[in-house]
């Protein structure tokens, strides 16, 4: 099994392939706080995470961005008064790719590190 969060994204271009269902199901038992949703019929990897107040999840979706420009993969993050929410799929290809998978494990190796 790879080690998702030591891996780099890989540059995604139209017609990029989207993670196959088994490629799912091995890279989901790494991040078992992660759940797939599809909106508007593209799959999307989502987490939620709890904070004590408002500017510990501010400063945790400021290391998420910080970690996405390195890596030129953006999720979407939704910051609220203790929470934050993440959402990672590949805008270009319309689903989810390896660097979601890698990018998810990034993020919670953030989570472990205050």
């Amino acid at each position: 099994m790879i080690d998702l969060a030591r891996k780099k994204c890989e540059a995604c271009r139209v017609g990029a392939p989207l993670a196959t269902e088994a490629e799912i199901e091995e890279y989901m038992q790494q991040l078992p706080e992660w759940k797939i949703v599809e909106i508007d019929g593209i799959k999307r990897l989502t987490r939620t995470c709890d904070f004590n107040n408002f500017m510990e999840a501010m400063s945790f979706s400021n290391r998420i961005a910080a970690i996405a420009e390195e890596q030129n993969h953006h999720p979407s993050i939704v910051t609220e008064w203790g929470k934050v929410t993440v959402t990672w799929w590949s805008h270009i290809i319309k689903g989810i790719h390896l660097n979601d998978f890698i990018m998810a494990a990034k993020t919670d190796e953030l989570i472990k590190k205050p």
